[in-house]
């Protein structure tokens, strides 16, 4: 490929990536020019300019929203699922990856193949045993709900991760007459820092964004988190579109900026998982 040709080629690749972030960045413009907005103006014109820039939308909404109530409903899920998520996997990926037999083997197929199976074919099942263990109507229970459905995904990432682990540390704890348990905690955790990291920012993403998990098990809108919450806004007959996208706004922008600011570290703790595994 000469010259010409590579100049040519990085030119449409520059073009077809400026217009993928453009598809995918306009929905989130489209929410924030029109959170500043009248209901009359968005009615108006969705594409236009707000008259006058005003937080008045955003006020409204944090009080109609009670978002410090459904804040902290969603901070519990999303840090009782995270934790349940991070030591559950852990352990699991370190023991399965350390231990040589076809049990082990089959074991993380078998959590491999859970991740294929839809949501949907369980969530009856789900709700029902959630139900039957005290789990449903509170946001603990949903977090820890979370941590079993979410507990595949991490433990294919955690294996492959410890595998680029030497074995030798294992035996220089045992050597030193540090346990089995203990050596896992004061040795082996602290080096899974880039996948844990990555681990728990992904999650971080779906729990606290999650919509059909809480409207199965949330049944009193006291406990519901921030999505649920917002979701109220929606009435039969009518929508008060400046609550909803400022309300839109304000829950998304805490994840956003994290993701945008981690988004490198989750990205190479994704690919040595993936690729070690």
């Amino acid at each position: 490929m000469n010259s010409l040709s590579r100049r040519m080629y990085s030119g449409i690749s520059w073009i077809v990536l400026a217009l993928m972030a453009i598809y995918f960045l306009f929905p989130i413009y489209m929410a924030i020019i029109n959170s500043f907005k009248t209901q009359s103006e968005i009615y108006r014109s969705v594409l236009s300019w707000p008259a006058s820039i005003s937080f008045e939308n955003y006020g409204n909404a944090f009080k109609q929203a009670n978002m410090l109530k459904s804040g902290l409903n969603t901070i519990v899920v999303t840090a009782t699922g995270i934790f349940g998520i991070v030591i559950c996997s852990s352990l699991a990926g370190y023991k399965l990856s350390r231990t040589r037999s076809r049990l082990s083997n089959w074991l993380f197929m078998l959590f491999v193949a859970s991740m294929l199976i839809p949501f949907q074919t369980i969530m009856v099942t789900l709700t029902k045993m959630a139900r039957d263990l005290g789990l449903q109507g509170s946001p603990f229970g949903l977090g820890v709900v979370c941590a079993g459905l979410g507990v595949n995904m991490a433990i294919f990432l955690y294996h492959g991760f410890v595998k680029g682990i030497p074995r030798e540390l294992d035996e220089s704890a045992q050597i030193d007459g540090c346990g089995e348990w203990k050596a896992f905690f004061l040795i082996i955790f602290p080096l899974l820092g880039p996948i844990t990291f990555t681990i728990i920012v992904l999650n971080l993403l779906w729990l606290w964004n999650d919509f059909l998990l809480p409207v199965l098990l949330l049944n009193d809108y006291r406990q519901y988190t921030l999505v649920l919450t917002i979701n109220m806004f929606f009435g039969k007959y009518s929508r008060d579109w400046p609550l909803i996208l400022s309300s839109l706004v304000l829950s998304s922008l805490p994840i956003v900026v994290i993701f945008a600011f981690f988004q490198r570290w989750i990205i190479q703790g994704i690919t040595d998982g993936a690729v070690k595994g």
